[in-house]
């Protein structure tokens, strides 16, 4: 009996203590506080000055700095233009997050993702103070200070099983002093090609989440732990010196759409003297090199174990849009098993002082930021030892005639060469050039297994092969993606290989290739540009719409 008494109490520890702590839970969320009292209200010449100290970020900048301006009347255009602005962005949000939603649905069991319910409230953002800079370059710089505290109603509802899971965002509050260049100023309206927007400084970011009803903010330590991971990766995405680039015009009518002009040489040499990081008094250093206003993956060195004098030696090669403002930025961290990895140093290298053609070597001392004020780069915390060599692309114009206008899907292919250019000589490319091929769109595409496919394509050139998004049950996708092979040496005798291919998630036969086309390198090469539709080889009637574009260095 004895035995028998035991194996009970075991059972009942084991279904009592999960049971106590999900009914403790229940009762955390959904318990409401009774012991909240008012604020108390005190004249300003009554407050104390500690408590005038804790007020001052809320003064509004045109009052602590001369250089702001007061802008009560866009203020007051923003209030009467806000509930036809609410529709729009919450229109715009829709249809972004529409495919979003479909790349997860018939995964983990989720059978629909939807918004019930999805406005931003009646109360608009506010400009506090707006900064006008003053530049020589063509272009318009401003630093407004917004600040939203807002009463969205957001409420996503995921289907999950048979279980019905609402999650409502609710009571949120973002300060921001995003700075917006309007760059170039053209002639064709509204008179400005791009729009590109950095934080000078990290948000503050506060919201309210309800799951089910239940107030998961409350629960202790997410409160704080949610939001500061918002600001983190918001900062890491936009903080300066990244920038969001958002194009407004058309490149045929400004000019202004940043393609391409020269590739970036950088090569580690070697770090000096870096920071103890490991218990063992030394480090695991590697570098994560990225250009600003670039949206790929940092390139990454190998990591040196056990090292405060690394040596790398390593090459690698960026593409180049903007010599004049993008920065090249260097991030050294040690590399931990298990955990983040810890932050060494980092140090920026703008481009424009670095003179075409030209190897430079560097020695950066490593800081912490790129606030020049902050006391704490003042420590020392290693050298990083680079060479760096920018080399411009080739101006197509003397070397090509012209674009390669192709439509080959039946009608008529237009070519037009110097017959003077002799092109014997290329039988291989010793120069670094930049091969940029754009994917646009498909018709007709389908296969006899997959009557309505999911598309996808995949572009190939040597060893490397890019894929783009999958999109969902159609025969005419859209894809207009861009991919870039960065090449040292190529033969003409290469082929670019773009296959159109569809995926179900379940079933035989999940893969099927709907056709493909094999582009000769040696003529987009000659030709400088190759653009046009292209009949898929295994295909009944599909079409592939392409751009193929290369520059030499």
């Amino acid at each position: 009996m004895r035995i028998f008494s035991l194996f009970f109490e075991i059972i009942g520890f084991g279904i009592g203590i999960p049971i106590g702590l999900l009914l403790g839970f229940f009762i955390f969320i959904y318990s409401e506080p009774d012991d909240v009292k008012d604020p108390i209200i005190k004249p300003l010449n009554e407050i104390d000055t500690g408590s005038l100290i804790d007020l001052l970020h809320e003064i509004p900048p045109w009052v602590k700095h001369p250089d702001y301006e007061r802008i009560d009347w866009f203020n007051k255009a923003l209030y009467d233009m806000w509930p036809y602005l609410d529709k729009a962005i919450c229109g715009i949000i829709r249809s972004t997050a529409k495919p979003i939603f479909a790349e997860y649905i018939g995964q983990y069991q989720i059978k629909s993702i939807e918004f019930e319910t999805l406005t931003l409230g009646s109360l608009p953002p506010t400009v506090y103070g707006m900064r006008v800079h003053e530049s020589n370059e063509n272009e318009l710089v401003f630093e407004p200070a917004i600040r939203w505290a807002g009463n969205p109603h957001i409420t996503v509802v995921l289907k999950l099983l048979s279980f019905r899971i609402s999650a409502q965002l609710v009571d949120v509050q973002i300060f921001a002093a995003p700075r917006i260049i309007l760059r170039p100023l053209v002639s064709s309206f509204p008179c400005f090609a791009n729009i590109t927007a950095t934080l000078i400084d990290k948000p503050h970011v506060d919201f309210g989440l309800k799951i089910q009803g239940g107030d998961v903010m409350a629960i202790p330590g997410l409160y704080q732990f949610v939001p500061e991971f918002i600001r983190r990766q918001v900062a890491s995405l936009y903080l300066w010196p990244q920038t969001l680039e958002i194009p407004i015009l058309d490149g045929s009518l400004s000019g202004a759409i940043k393609k391409p002009v020269g590739i970036l040489h950088v090569k580690v040499v070697r770090a000096l003297k870096l920071l103890k990081m490991d218990i063992i008094g030394t480090s695991d250093p590697y570098v994560k090199i990225k250009l600003s206003g670039e949206r790929l993956p940092s390139k990454k060195t190998t990591i040196k174990m056990r090292n405060l004098n690394p040596e790398w030696n390593e090459n690698f090669k960026l593409t180049v849009k903007d010599p004049q403002s993008q920065v090249l930025q260097f991030h050294l961290y040690d590399w931990e098993q298990i955990g983040t990895h810890d932050f060494l140093g980092m140090q920026i290298v703008p481009l424009k002082v670095l003179a075409p053609l030209e190897k430079k070597e560097l020695t950066l001392d490593l800081v912490k930021n790129t606030n020049p004020y902050d006391p704490q780069n003042k420590k020392w915390r290693g050298q990083l030892v680079v060479e760096l060599t920018y080399n411009p692309f080739i101006d197509d114009n003397a070397k090509y005639s012209g674009p390669l206008d192709a439509n080959v899907a039946g009608e008529n292919i237009g070519r037009s060469r110097k017959a003077s250019i002799d092109f014997s000589f290329l039988s291989s490319l010793e120069a670094a050039g930049l091969l940029s091929v754009t994917v646009q769109g498909a018709e007709g595409v389908g296969g006899k297994n997959h009557t309505n496919p999911n598309p996808y394509c995949l572009v190939s050139f040597g060893s490397e092969t890019k894929i783009t998004k999958m999109l969902r049950k159609t025969q005419r996708p859209s894809w207009n993606e861009e991919f870039q092979f960065v090449l040292e040496e190529a033969s003409l005798k290469d082929k670019i290989h773009i296959e159109v291919k569809s995926k179900r998630r379940f079933g035989f036969r999940r893969y099927e290739s709907l056709g493909y086309i094999e582009i000769s390198f040696s003529d987009v090469v000659h030709n400088g540009r190759i653009r046009g539709k292209y009949n898929l080889i295994n295909s009944k009637n599909g079409v592939l719409h392409i751009e193929i574009r290369w520059n030499s260095t």
